[in-house]
């Protein structure tokens, strides 16, 4: 047909000439059809499905998640026709419609055939991480990435294909759970079996450490896996698994016990190896002077291992001469080789006790030979503690001075203890020296005489002595004999008066003064005891013997009269 014969072709019979071909066109609504990229631009794709008017596609949809677009023109690709000239007159197509609905279609056989698909992971989500399949985004629980351990990283398996299994579609909603684990699982199910078949008691096999914890380390041997406790790593004592052991390292263990009920494997490491300790006695003895590594400590001990074979300790007394001596730590530390001396062999614990204080020269000789009691010296305060200050003696050994050793008056000890400081210097006096019990009593007060002492050799006992009352109660007075020094003594109420019916406190005021004879000495009270009626009665014996007698038939009061009125 000509230029001419066309031109003369009616409006009418040009939309004859379009139905027409509509009807023979494959490309239907609410179907999916295949067209022709004719133009990029703007990120549209004008497609062209063979209809009136081309469709137009926005370019995201030509492109997967986590992906760019390489769509061309002239390219053909598959697209879903939403609406045939619409009131505006164009087509509205979907390239990703077409895409999920062919997707869902084959995922849908998939998942009713049970087979594997691949989908690439695009995205870390929370609790999981979505999916490409083939389109349509598809959910991976952490739960179901791997079958003996969720990945810490999911970051690696990002855009690398996976197969998968599909475990729940909902297309209605859109859903779709897939699981790497389910695969995986049944092929550890194909090898684990195959593996028991060759696995005995006593056998021994390679495995890849899988994991390590603070009580052992699990093994994976190609489908199975078992623990290595501990204890069955090395036959010394180790602080940790992972000082021995490196993870995904491949290892040689002996199987110790199989449970095929259970399928549990407990394996073992030091099994490889000799006993040592069968052995002892000819690599180690008593009083033999052995370098050893310091492994581990606590408060109360030093762990060691000895010839890189036994398991040794130093106990916290035989650390350091000091009767208290600080923490381990402060003495050695990890890794440290030092030289110790053997006390014994415990075969039944399996560790060799050893000493460190016993490598030096006992310093309690050194001490005899540089102090005697009553020597005094000027010292630093080394720690301080609720009932007493410990203070530096010599070289690993400390002495203490008692809170009640600091004066002589208690009720200043608890002030002043309160006021001294770590580091301070301080003089003290020796009170005893206990070489044997490796003990010295130190003091503070006795760098001064004590003035209770002081007074009762000025005023010894049976004196007679005047004192101020400064506080009355039932049991008797409180007497203040110097005021300089704090001295007091007491008078109990029974010794108030040879007279039983004067024997009361409420005859007496306070700051009132009374005479009285010293009894004896309250050393504990630093208290003197004083009795008025040790007085009366002495009073009474001297006007008798002095005035009258027995037999003289004056009475005491007739006596005593007349000395008064001389």
């Amino acid at each position: 047909m000509n230029q001419q014969n066309i031109n003369k072709i009616t409006n009418s019979e040009y939309d004859t000439l379009i139905n027409e071909s509509l009807k023979n066109s494959s490309a239907k609504e609410k179907s999916i059809a295949t067209g022709r990229v004719i133009s990029i631009d703007n990120e549209i794709v004008t497609i062209d499905v063979g209809l009136k008017s081309e469709g137009r596609i926005p370019i995201s949809e030509f492109s997967r998640p986590g992906q760019k677009s390489e769509v061309q023109v002239g390219d053909e690709t598959e697209v879903f026709i939403e609406n045939v000239d619409n009131a505006n007159g164009e087509t509205l197509l979907s390239r990703e419609k077409a895409v999920k609905q062919k997707a869902w279609h084959n995922l849908q056989n998939s998942f009713n055939e049970n087979k594997v698909v691949t989908g690439v992971p695009f995205n870390r989500v929370k609790g999981g991480m979505s999916v490409d399949l083939d389109g349509v985004v598809a959910f991976l629980p952490g739960s179901q990435i791997e079958t003996r351990q969720i990945i810490k990283d999911t970051k690696e398996l990002l855009n690398k294909p996976l197969e998968l299994m599909i475990l729940k579609m909902d297309k209605y909603r859109g859903n779709i759970v897939v699981s790497r684990k389910a695969i995986t699982e049944n092929e550890l199910k194909e090898q684990r079996s195959e593996l028991l078949k060759n696995i005995k008691e006593g056998s021994i096999i390679e495995g890849k450490v899988k994991n390590i914890t603070d009580y052992g380390a699990f093994i994976d041997l190609g489908g199975i896996d078992g623990l290595v406790h501990v204890t069955d790593i090395s036959w010394t004592k180790i602080n940790s698994p992972s000082d021995v052991l490196e993870l995904n390292s491949t290892i040689k263990i002996k199987v110790l016990k199989f449970d095929e009920e259970l399928s549990r494997l407990s394996l073992g490491i030091k099994q490889l190896n000799e006993n040592p300790w069968d052995k002892v006695n000819d690599s180690v003895k008593s009083n033999d002077k052995v370098l050893a590594k310091v492994i581990g400590m606590n408060d109360n001990n030093v762990h060691l291992i000895i010839n890189n074979n036994f398991d040794g300790v130093i106990s916290l007394n035989e650390l350091s001469w000091l009767k208290k001596p600080p923490h381990p730590s402060k003495i050695v530390n990890i890794n440290d080789e030092i030289e110790v001396l053997i006390l014994d062999i415990d075969g039944d614990k399996k560790r060799v006790n050893c000493s460190l204080k016993q490598m030096k020269e006992n310093p309690w000789t050194k001490l005899k030979e540089k102090f005697n009691i009553n020597d005094t010296f000027e010292t630093e305060i080394v720690n301080i503690v609720d009932f007493g200050i410990f203070v530096k003696v010599i070289d690993e050994i400390d002495g203490m001075v008692h809170i009640s050793d600091l004066n002589w008056d208690e009720k200043e000890c608890e002030k002043i203890i309160k006021d001294l400081k770590k580091g301070e210097k301080i003089k003290v006096k020796i009170l005893d020296i206990n070489a044997d019990k490796e003990r010295i009593s130190l003091g503070v007060k006795h760098l001064n005489n004590d003035p209770v002492q002081d007074f009762i050799e000025a005023n010894p006992v049976n004196s007679k002595i005047t004192g101020k009352i400064v506080n009355i109660d039932e049991k008797g007075l409180k007497i203040e004999l110097d005021n300089d020094k704090q001295i007091f003594g007491f008078i109990k109420r029974s010794n108030l008066s040879n007279d039983k019916n004067e024997n009361k406190t409420d005859r007496f005021a306070l700051d009132e003064n009374v005479d009285s004879v010293i009894l004896s000495i309250d050393n504990k009270n630093r208290t003197i005891n004083l009795s008025i009626k040790e007085l009366e009665i002495r009073d009474e014996k001297e006007a008798l013997n002095k005035y009258g007698s027995s037999t003289s038939g004056a009475s005491l009061g007739d006596i005593l009269g007349s000395v008064l009125k001389k």
